[in-house]
């Protein structure tokens, strides 16, 4: 892990972008500190240590899915949202539950290949700069930035010795960013192809340990493309172009296979779409045999991708679900014992919504704020209209479905829709949202009980 934060510092990073559910953070805390202490055992003992995996229940808009997020970029680990309603038993078309490793690894790759391209950022910028300065002095520009033409005329080999470095700042600079270059790039030319896989795979041959564009890429030969660029675009693309040659790909390999294994989360959403609420025929086949088949992926096995083999012992899944149909003990007894820790999460009510708008970081307010300065609108709210926003969206979800949190978003975009509209026709200055413009905005809203006219 890249930061060893104790339960506590969790929580309160956590705090900082979602309100309440504290049984919740607590629980995704102490499984992520079980994951330390598991690492500074020894090897013989870590082996039989299994990640306690958790289940959270509750409506939809509490923050399930924000507490999983979060957690993972507080520890930089590899994290992958899947919805369980998307799998389909093996032998029936459809995604195998096996996707959501490849897909893990796929996350990790990235995740780490983007870590090694900036660390070598400053090394590719030199060199692509260095190319830079080779073209521009193919086409005679450099030349024309100094005062004496004659001392351009001395030996070539004192001349790049001496200048080079010079040019190679001015380019880095900006003093050439004008200036045009002709750039080759080099494109894999690959056709266009489907080839189908076997039954329960994602259509391509996504459940073989084979990667066709690599195959073919090393087969068709690359195609050169010249394009005339400005310098400032041309050293942004070979930028990019050097730090993938500075990249040892093996290495990136090899390390986010070793994350994915020890600190990989996913999220399983919507995992009460496939308990069976009873009958134990038609669909409720499909669902049970859709947890036979996740359960060796949670209990852990070994699961074949392009980068090798990867096992799922020690990966942490959180669980989610409303369960308005069904209970977590309509899972099949197997995957309940896999997911031991069971918590609840409550739905939000006005207060918890003043405090989403207020305290949160990057709440919504503050986003509409920033969002109207590039108008050059200062957009203020009070805290009676606050209070208003926040008890109109509590009777909204009180009346209808309840959507949590996610009400917000539909409340403020009808209750700013006009000004959005009209932003960039207003004369800069400050436009203030109190509770009597709430309250006259939304008030068909307040009013109609059929509140689905109005909010989606």
């Amino acid at each position: 892990m890249s930061k060893n934060m104790t339960p506590k510092e969790v929580v309160e990073n956590l705090n900082k972008y979602i309100i309440g559910q504290d049984d919740a953070k607590k629980a995704v805390a102490v499984a992520l500190r079980n994951r330390w202490r598991r690492l500074q055992l020894p090897k013989e003992l870590q082996e039989d240590i299994v990640p306690k995996n958790i289940i959270m229940i509750g409506p939809t808009g509490v923050g399930k899915t924000e507490i999983a997020r979060k957690l993972s970029k507080l520890v930089s680990a590899p994290f992958f949202k899947v919805e369980a309603s998307k799998f389909t038993e093996v032998g029936y078309v459809g995604r195998d539950v096996e996707s959501m490793i490849r897909d893990l690894m796929e996350v990790a790759v990235s995740m780490v290949k983007d870590e090694r391209v900036q660390f070598v950022e400053e090394e590719a910028k030199k060199i692509a700069a260095d190319r830079i300065v080779n073209l521009l002095k193919n086409d005679g520009i450099l030349f024309n930035d100094t005062p004496s033409a004659d001392s351009f005329y001395v030996d070539a080999a004192v001349e790049d010795k001496k200048s080079n470095i010079d040019y190679r700042k001015k380019v880095l600079n900006g003093d050439y960013d004008d200036k045009e270059v002709t750039i080759t790039l080099k494109i894999q030319a690959i056709p266009m192809m489907n080839i189908m896989g076997p039954q329960g795979s994602d259509g391509l041959l996504d459940g073989m340990d084979i990667n066709i564009s690599d195959m073919l890429g090393n087969i068709l030969p690359k195609q050169e493309k010249k394009r005339i660029l400005k310098v400032k675009d041309a050293l942004e693309i070979l930028s990019r172009e050097e730090a993938n040659k500075l990249v040892d790909m093996d290495n990136v390999q090899k390390e986010a296979k070793e994350r994915v294994e020890e600190n990989g989360i996913i999220f399983l959403d919507e995992i009460d779409k496939i308990a069976s609420a009873g009958g134990g025929h038609g669909p409720e086949v499909s669902r049970e045999g859709v947890q036979r088949d996740i359960l060796p992926i949670v209990e852990g096995s070994t699961v074949k991708t392009k980068y090798g083999m990867v096992k799922t012992n020690h990966i942490l899944f959180i669980a989610a679900g409303a369960f308005h149909m069904s209970k977590p003990s309509n899972l099949i007894p197997e995957l309940q014992g896999r997911f031991p820790i069971r918590v609840e999460l409550q739905s939000l009510n006005n207060k918890d919504f003043e405090k989403i708008l207020k305290d949160t970081k990057n709440s919504l307010l503050k986003q509409y704020t920033a969002m109207m300065k590039t108008e050059g609108i200062d957009l203020e709210f009070t805290d009676d209209a606050i209070e208003e926003i926040s008890l109109i969206s509590f009777e909204a979800n009180t009346r209808m479905e309840n959507i949590g949190a996610r009400r917000l978003y539909t409340i403020l975009e009808k209750l700013l829709e006009e000004l959005s509209f009209t932003a960039p026709d207003i004369d800069n200055g400050k436009f203030i949202v109190d509770g009597n413009y709430v309250k006259d905005t939304l008030s068909n809203i307040v009013k109609d009980r059929d509140l689905s006219r109005y909010i989606l």
